[in-house]
């Protein structure tokens, strides 16, 4: 069963244009519907509950297929900021200069999200 979706897409959508006209000074409101688009995104086209993806304050999803997680910390866990987290969904930039720069930390064995990333649904558009 697909994640229930919080973010109408089109929001969403609208949200991120947002985001990229200005990454540095959009309002809060939009850069949290953009986060939490994303993220429902990625739980969407990586269903499951192995790893759990955080962006505070805007949002946290469990998505990618593995053991389920319940109780306590969880095993998998990949946190970063908004700024990263949606340069990372949209393609501006990759997994792995994000992880040599030390702006993502990723714990676990199911803790690398390249495969999935960036988003299709939010790549930056030409």
């Amino acid at each position: 069963m697909p994640p229930r979706r919080r973010t109408d897409p089109a929001d969403g959508r609208a949200a991120l244009a947002v985001w990229r006209a200005d990454p540095d000074g959009v309002p809060t409101p939009a850069r949290r519907a953009a986060v939490r688009f994303t993220l429902e995104e990625l739980a969407e086209v990586a269903p499951g509950n192995a790893v759990e993806v955080r962006v505070p304050p805007d949002g946290a999803v469990q998505a990618v297929e593995g053991p389920r997680h319940t109780r306590g910390t969880p095993p998998n866990v990949v946190e970063t900021d908004a700024q990263t987290w949606l340069a990372l969904a949209t393609g501006v930039l990759t997994w792995d200069d994000a992880v040599d720069t030390g702006r993502i930390r990723a714990s676990g064995e199911r803790a690398d999200l390249r495969e999935w990333l960036p988003l299709q649904a939010a790549r930056t558009r030409d």
